[in-house]
């Protein structure tokens, strides 16, 4: 019998079994002859400088999992590692939007963070990795956000180097969040991670009791934050949605997202112009809630003109730090009685519902998978990188043939 034949028939029985038994008998379950001897990890050595480094396959833990990565999107944290390093972490491997195929696990992995079964052949994602704080969990009412973890992808390099998604394969240790998502297709996957931020985002807007189903909401920013953020409140049933950018492409994507009206700040000369057009947007009403998604501080100062007496405002622009904003606290958030509420990243239980979310999205025609709009292998994440920085495009990935 040809060697291909055997290994796949190998790789369904021990699927079958649920992955958990070692033909060789070293308490791990992987894929006869199918796994390299080294692997190939982007290192960002220097400042804009990343080096494809080959290290030896690690050796797989009874806790552990060996992934075979499928693609990462490039996320606007590790365009700011890649050009300042803000972080203090080169040498390091970087991506953190990644998705893979399971190849090897080790004897004590049954199931992912949801109670999914978990076997060879499975397409994953990681969320966090925790650091024994009892706080986050699962479905922890406490809804502590991925702040208190570490994340691959931003991890100090170490004797494994597998710590990044930007390669062709990772080592998800022990104690680490994985999920099962093979119900969802490469691209979908990819967008995982940006789609939990949007989630979360929405999550917390609506602890304000503002936003409902009729609200008039503003989003200001269409790159993938913010055309994510369109395509949420649709699947919520929102559907009275203003988008303000300034490139016609963009707005023009953000329709296709839900977006009913868009304004071009570009147009329009001053804030009070600019706050003009929203409000003519909605029919010569401001915003009941607004998302500022931008990162710029000078367009989170202008977004208190788009919105109304009593209404919300959620800011998740700012992943790092942008530079202080400029506000009038008596006419643009006392007097308005302005409900602020602030989002950084995702907790545990939103990344999980951010598969329903994707699924959703997808059922009512919104093209998710249109956000990525370049991919490049592995050898080309320098030009990637520099795609991304250069706003060539929306969401740029690195995909593995």
């Amino acid at each position: 019998m040809e060697q291909n034949k055997i290994e796949e028939i190998v790789k369904k029985v021990l699927g079958e079994l649920g992955a958990n038994v070692s033909a060789s008998g070293t308490g791990t379950a992987s894929v006869g002859g199918a796994i390299p001897q080294t692997a190939h990890v982007a290192m960002l050595t220097g400042i804009e400088k990343m080096e494809i480094k080959e290290f030896p396959m690690p050796t797989v833990g009874d806790d552990d999992i060996l992934v075979k990565v499928e693609g990462c999107g490039i996320c606007g944290t590790d365009a700011h590692e890649y050009r300042k390093d803000p972080f203090g972490l080169i040498p390091v491997a970087l991506g953190h939007e990644g998705t893979g195929e399971i190849v090897k696990m080790g004897k004590n992995v049954k199931t992912d963070s949801a109670g999914k079964p978990l076997k060879l052949g499975d397409k994953v994602v990681t969320c966090m990795i925790f650091k024994d704080n009892p706080d986050i969990t699962m479905y922890d009412l406490n809804k502590q956000n991925v702040g208190g973890a570490d994340v691959y992808g931003l991890l100090p390099d170490d004797d494994v180097h597998l710590n990044g998604w930007f390669s062709d394969y990772i080592l998800i240790r022990g104690g680490s969040t994985v999920f099962n998502v093979s119900d969802l297709d490469l691209y979908s996957r990819v967008l995982i991670e940006p789609c939990a931020v949007l989630v979360h985002a929405v999550e917390r807007a609506k602890l304000t009791n503002i936003l409902r189903f009729n609200s008039r909401v503003v989003v200001q920013g269409c790159g993938p934050i913010g055309l994510i953020c369109i395509a949420v409140l649709r699947t919520l049933g929102i559907e009275n949605i203003v988008a303000v950018d300034g490139e016609e492409k963009r707005l023009a994507f953000a329709k296709e997202m839900g977006a009913g009206k868009t304004v071009n700040f570009k147009e329009h000369k001053g804030i009070e112009a600019l706050a003009g057009a929203v409000k003519d947007a909605f029919g010569g009403k401001e915003a009941d809630f607004a998302f500022q998604c931008t990162g710029s501080p000078a367009a989170h100062s202008n977004i208190y003109k788009f919105i109304r007496n009593g209404g919300g405002l959620c800011e998740l622009g700012f992943f790092i730090n942008g530079g202080d904003a400029t506000i009038n606290p008596h006419f643009d958030l006392c007097a308005k009685e302005i409900t602020l509420v602030g989002s950084w990243v995702y907790t545990l239980r939103d990344y999980a519902t951010t598969f329903d979310f994707i699924k959703r999205a997808k059922a009512i025609g919104l093209p998710l998978n249109k956000l990525v709009t370049h991919a490049f292998p592995l050898e080309d994440i320098d030009e990637a990188f520099k795609t991304n920085i250069r706003m060539e495009g929306l969401k740029i990935a690195v995909i593995n043939k």
